[in-house]
């Protein structure tokens, strides 16, 4: 009996313990895992353009995207001449918007600074501006704008609006101080000095998170149909849906890095506040990149070189993020069946959830129906990337 017991006890210590079928999953996901991260770790290229080329990129686009016009050239024609004449013209260039370059003498040197784009504003201050500034009559001056770009003269125009009106109540304080019957006073929340940057950084981030995403994950796959790998992986005793975790696991972790120097850099360089709850934040990357890791994983599915593949990519990626999104142009500004179509691009709920978070600090459960749909959108890219593999295996 003792013999027996001893003969169990061994067998028991050399018997392998006994999986369940979610325990093989795990442990297949985490061996495709590790092969990933190893190869990536051996193309320390693709890692570094995988993590600072987005911040490159936001470097880039977020000094060059700027509606925040400044540096209008000016040219002045003061038929005045007074101490009020000149303290308006003071008041355009020091504002920091205008740059005084010249006096405009006649009408057609006027029309020549604007025909050479030698002044892309002149200020007009007609005779007699400072007794009409003295008997509160009103005095009317002209701004003419060079109206090639529309929407910078349309700026321009406000700009000059504001300084006027506000130059006119300095000067005249007695007729400033005769206030209408209902006045209006507009306070800006979430932007109060109307930073251009402040609306397009958080639409580079997710416009930069789902171009590398998609790319990254897309060639990957498709790397390995041309070296021949992904034949050993179909032959190998391992379920697509391991296989696909497996993938997406060393992206998903690289992208969350990613963005996180991307937000970090945006802070730093274009003092985008936090209003938020991080973990939020963190929520709303880690879906939308899971959302974006699927997209690229379809690719792969459906392309079979890597500049098919990249290709495929920009197009999915690149233009939906760009133009459909909302992150430039506005989405009810957009015809009703661009505005329908703008429900299938997930980075339109990934604004709205980054934009409350860093600039309203708006709560997460005020955010579900954007949260919802990021999760409806992974779920539908990583099961319909796992169903064309699969169909591929057999």
């Amino acid at each position: 009996m003792p013999g027996r017991d001893r003969q169990s006890a061994s067998n028991g210590l050399r018997r392998r313990p006994s999986f369940s079928g979610r325990d093989r999953r795990v442990t297949k996901a985490l061996a495709v895992c590790r092969k990933e991260l190893r190869q990536i770790r051996r193309d320390r290229r693709t890692l570094l353009i995988l993590i600072f080329v987005p911040a490159f990129f936001l470097l880039l686009y977020g000094y060059a995207l700027n509606w925040d016009i400044r540096h209008i050239t000016l040219a002045v024609q003061d038929r005045d001449a007074t101490p009020e004449s000149r303290a308006l013209v003071s008041a355009f260039v020091n504002s920091g918007y205008f740059d005084y370059i010249a006096d405009a003498h006649s009408p057609g040197e006027i029309d020549r600074l604007l025909d050479l784009n030698e002044a892309r504003a002149v200020l007009v201050i007609p005779e007699g501006f400072a007794r009409d500034v003295a008997r509160g009559s009103g005095p009317q001056v002209q701004v003419l704008i060079n109206g090639e770009n529309a929407n910078t003269a349309t700026t321009v125009m406000g700009y000059a609006a504001n300084i006027v009106r506000s130059a006119g109540a300095s000067l005249a304080p007695a007729a400033a101080a005769r206030a209408p019957l209902v006045s209006v006073e507009p306070r800006i929340w979430y932007n109060p000095e109307l930073r251009s940057t402040l609306f397009l950084v958080p639409g580079l981030i997710a416009y930069i998170l789902m171009i590398t995403a998609v790319i990254s994950t897309a060639i990957s796959i498709v790397r390995e149909k041309e070296v021949g790998t992904m034949e050993q992986v179909r032959m190998a005793p391992i379920d697509t849906f391991s296989f696909v975790v497996g993938k997406t696991i060393p992206y998903f972790l690289i992208s969350l890095a990613s963005a996180a120097l991307i937000v970090l850099a945006a802070m730093v360089l274009f003092q985008l506040p936090m209003r938020g709850n991080w973990l939020s934040l963190l929520v709303a990357l880690s879906l939308f990149i899971a959302g974006a890791l699927g997209t690229g994983l379809v690719i792969s599915t459906v392309a079979d070189t890597q500049q098919v593949a990249f290709q495929a990519a920009m197009l999915s990626s690149f233009l939906p993020t760009l133009m459909l999104s909302g992150f430039i142009f506005p989405i009810s500004s957009m015809p009703k069946v661009l505005q329908i179509i703008t429900y299938g691009v997930p980075a339109r709920y990934f604004l709205i959830a980054l934009r409350g978070i860093v600039l309203k600090g708006t709560s997460i459960w005020l955010l579900l129906p954007q949260m919802g749909a990021l999760i409806v959108y992974a779920l539908v890219m990583l099961t319909l990337a796992s169903l064309r593999l699969s169909r591929e295996a057999r």
